[in-house]
């Protein structure tokens, strides 16, 4: 089944869980060495890795220069996440109608 808002055909994983499962062994890293190597906490990082955290803007251009994808890989990837998971929960607690044009059409 598709999923209507990411147009997906399966669940998105976390960025994180790629990052640990799939990025973190090709480099040969650990935790500790891939957060020097970005220029952050590891704290913060593992925060990541563990899907407790968003991929943040700052952190999307860290993870695109040192993996060479671009930000924008890591933003899009966050952003199906989000769609999957968190929107539909939040979409359902927010009531507001649809808008109509003026001219018939629907609000694009």
């Amino acid at each position: 089944m598709i999923d209507r808002e990411t147009g997906l055909g399966f669940a998105p994983p976390h960025p994180g869980t790629i990052l640990k499962e799939d990025v973190l062994p090709d480099l040969g890293m650990t935790v500790d060495q891939f957060a020097a190597h970005l220029g952050v906490k590891r704290a913060g990082l593992s925060e990541l890795l563990n899907a407790r955290k968003p991929v943040s803007q700052d952190m999307a251009i860290r993870l695109g220069k040192a993996l060479r994808t671009g930000a924008r890989y890591w933003l899009a990837m966050q952003m199906q996440y989000d769609l999957h998971y968190s929107i539909p929960a939040k979409s359902d607690a927010i009531n507001v109608a649809p808008l109509r044009m003026t001219n018939g059409g629907e609000a694009a």
